[in-house]
């Protein structure tokens, strides 16, 4: 293993090295082109420059170019007008003649483009990189010179190799500490795997790999970045993905954009049976944060499908609606068998029948509208239930006969949607019986027009105070303080479905008195219920 790693460490480092040492070379003589660049836009733009190649003045120029060679530490200045012909250079004998004699650069990219550039050539006065810019009169804009300035490239490579002499010596010491931490890391590895051969830390690996693929909950763990690095086949079963789905490596955030994961990893408290929505699926999660130390390096989270439960929880509210609905029928028709035997012991068979015909016209009116207005059953039977139930309270429940509720969208739960229902008009048939007592009346109206299922529950209670609107919602906020501490859950339900689904409630004062709740639910939810 120390051979191995020092092996490594000598390969990388080198490799390193070479590639760095390459790259400090080439950008050295790039910032020297840019210098010289730089060097020659700023002389080209200088007046007394201009001047002096508008009156052809060599002998001014070449004042100016050696001062200004010395200022930036150039090794030379050259100046040319518009077709290149020197008119300032060290050399005094090759003033007049044509600048591509050197390098065989005429200088068209700067007199005829009108653009500075850089280029490496080698002229009289040795290798050398070089800006060259044009001059631009201020006021035409017509090109009437060149201005080349150059820098010695074995002044350039003085530099290099003197930074290559500190940059090697560096890369020879991390050479050194990387054999000595070879040497360390060897040491501690062998405590660090508890004294394990490798073949037997392979067959651990194997072990828990079997282990988890077992397991029937799903489980999926991150790291102290957030990053997935273990995940079993029932998760992504669970999760509706496929088995072959590479997830290990990704963000949790990519994989599931609504995961708590993250929370947990910060606050470091483990969260048991949570009830959450992931991939439009419920589910129950136990998070548990992963801790070395005091220090929490990332969270394990275990996750199963709430179908079944779900599917029991619709069996039972089913069986519950029609529980109460026969209970409800069987204390409101043994009243009513009691009246008619009464009437028909007096002799009044008129009577009799008249309650009898009336009774049968009430709820073959209601089975009939929801039979036409609600062809699903399962809201059907919550209606006729609470129906049943507000006659027991000695209320109505009137449902308006111009609603519709036929198009339901598939994937909207029917047990959530009849829970939320069932909370609406359980609260206003309460808030109509306290504030009016019995004989009061609730409205409910229904319409599938549009995008939108909407329902309206009109009660006749005491209404809801403006500041009050926003907080009925909230977990244990309850206006039946005199009910127990086992009310406030109602609406807060609600709001948290239309949370997931993607919908809506307003709350408003009605004219005479009471209040209408409106329920908004979209028939294709938004995209927070597509997780």
């Amino acid at each position: 293993m120390i051979l191995t790693l020092v092996l490594v460490s000598a390969l990388q480092t080198a490799l390193i090295g070479g590639i760095a040492g390459y790259y400090l070379s080439e950008s050295l003589y790039s910032e020297i082109g840019q210098r010289a660049l730089m060097v020659a836009k700023t002389v080209a733009a200088t007046p007394s420059v201009i001047s002096g190649i508008q009156q052809r003045d060599t002998e001014t120029l070449n004042e100016l170019a050696s001062m200004l060679a010395a200022t930036n530490e150039a090794l030379f200045i050259v100046i040319g007008d518009h077709r290149a012909i020197r008119l300032a250079h060290p050399s005094p004998d090759r003033i007049g003649l044509s600048m591509a004699d050197d390098d065989g650069d005429d200088g068209r990219e700067a007199l005829v483009e009108g653009r500075g550039y850089i280029s490496r050539a080698l002229g009289n006065l040795g290798e050398t990189m070089r800006g060259k810019a044009p001059v631009v009169l201020p006021e035409s804009g017509e090109i009437i010179g060149i201005v080349s300035v150059g820098y010695s490239v074995v002044q350039v490579g003085n530099t290099i190799q003197r930074y290559k002499f500190i940059f090697y010596g560096i890369v020879g010491l991390m050479l050194l500490i990387s054999i000595l931490v070879a040497v360390v890391i060897a040491g501690r590895f062998k405590r660090e795997i508890f004294g394990l051969e490798p073949e037997e830390i392979a067959r651990l690996f194997e072990e828990r790999n079997a282990t988890l693929q077992s397991v029937r909950e799903g489980i999926i763990a991150i790291n102290r970045d957030g990053i997935i690095t273990t995940v079993n086949r029932a998760a992504l079963e669970t999760l509706g993905m496929d088995a072959d789905t590479a997830v290990a490596g990704r963000p949790i955030l990519e994989v599931l954009p609504d995961s708590d994961l993250l929370s947990v990893l910060e606050s470091g408290i483990p969260d048991f049976d949570r009830e959450v929505w992931l991939k439009n699926r419920q589910m129950v999660v136990n998070r548990l944060p992963v801790r070395q130390g005091d220090e929490t390096i990332g969270v394990v989270a275990s996750f199963r499908r709430r179908d079944e439960l779900d599917h029991v929880s619709q069996q039972l509210t089913r069986i519950q609606q029609y529980a109460d609905t026969l209970r409800s029928q069987t204390h409101e028709y043994s009243n009513k068998l009691h009246t008619i035997a009464g009437l028909i012991q007096i002799g009044a068979h008129a009577d009799a029948l008249s309650l009898i015909g009336r009774e049968a016209s009430d709820h073959q009116t209601l089975i009939h509208l929801l039979l036409d207005a609600v062809p699903d059953p399962v809201i059907a039977g919550c209606l006729l239930g609470k129906y049943n139930r507000a006659k027991e309270m000695g209320l109505h429940l009137d449902i308006d006969p111009d609603s519709r509720m036929s198009d339901i969208p598939e994937a909207l739960p029917r047990d959530q949607l009849v829970s939320v229902l069932g909370n609406l008009i359980d609260n206003a048939l309460e808030a109509t019986r306290q504030h009016t007592g019995e004989g009061g009346h609730v409205l409910l109206s229904m319409t599938d027009l549009g995008h939108e299922l909407i329902f309206e529950v009109d009660d006749q209670g005491g209404g809801i105070r403006e500041g009050e609107r926003d907080r009925i919602f909230e977990k244990g906020v309850t206006s039946k303080e005199s009910l127990g501490k086992e009310h406030g859950y109602g609406l807060y339900l609600v709001q948290q479905f239309l949370n997931r689904w993607g919908g809506s409630i307003t709350v408003e004062d009605l004219p005479d008195a009471g209040s209408r709740f409106t329920l908004y639910l979209p028939k294709i939810p938004d995209a927070r219920s597509a997780h």
